[in-house]
């Protein structure tokens, strides 16, 4: 499933992140990449110990706690720490498949990446190229959010960034383990609850609609890994 998610951030938050990310200390991208990101990553990126790339990371990680279209989606167990990347001058990241296990350095805690999150913080319009391409089983798929809006995709996607051939790209990514470990099964969940949500609001609290929601708490128990 691949899921546009607007307004993750509102105008004056994402502002606010970049005031701050302006002042951060950035380094070669390839200080996170495995050994074959290594050799088709061109990017700057934050530090993951950076004190700003923690504070603006806490900041979109309590915005994620209040958004309920994010929670249905991911249905979220544990969320690797948000990061920082900067495209700017002809950067790109080549097709790549993100790491299965992620390792949370300040934790060790370790994250199964079932899910990728990109949050762009510059509008389309202050770039050109930086395209997220996304590759499943039903073609290709060009990405190109609001600055504020976030995309979330199976992290066993193939995917690359495009050229940034004039003006700079600032985004933050980052990867989460759900709960629910199949992405059919997360698809299928949410589909469910987004039906529900639709029908109670425009019939109410009917006794059939009791009945769907019943169904959907005991997939979830079914499907579900705490």
């Amino acid at each position: 499933m691949l899921l546009h998610i607007p307004n993750v951030l509102d105008t004056e938050t994402v502002q606010h992140c970049r005031a701050r990310l302006a002042s951060g200390c950035w380094q070669d991208g390839r200080i996170t990449a495995g050994s074959q990101s290594a050799q088709v990553k061109r990017n700057l990126q934050l530090p993951d110990q950076d004190p700003i790339a923690r504070e603006v990371g806490d900041l979109i990680l309590t915005a994620l706690k209040h958004n309920g279209l994010f929670f249905s989606a991911a249905l979220p167990k544990r969320i690797f720490p948000p990061l920082f990347n900067r495209y700017e001058g002809g950067m790109d990241f080549g097709n790549h498949v993100d790491n299965a296990i992620r390792t949370i350095n300040s934790t060790g805690e370790l994250v199964r990446t079932d899910l990728s999150c990109t949050l762009f913080l510059a509008d389309p319009d202050e770039y050109e190229g930086g395209e997220l391409v996304i590759e499943d089983t039903y073609g290709l798929h060009s990405v190109k959010l609001p600055a504020g809006d976030m995309i979330l995709y199976p992290s066993t996607s193939l995917h690359r960034v495009e050229p940034v051939t004039q003006g700079a790209r600032l985004a933050s990514f980052f990867w989460l383990q759900s709960m629910v470990r199949s992405d059919q099964h997360r698809s299928m969940l949410f589909d469910l609850d987004m039906a529900i949500v639709s029908l109670r609001n425009r019939l109410g609290d009917a006794e059939e609609l009791i009945s769907l929601t019943s169904h959907y708490h005991n997939l979830l128990r079914l499907w579900a890994e705490i």
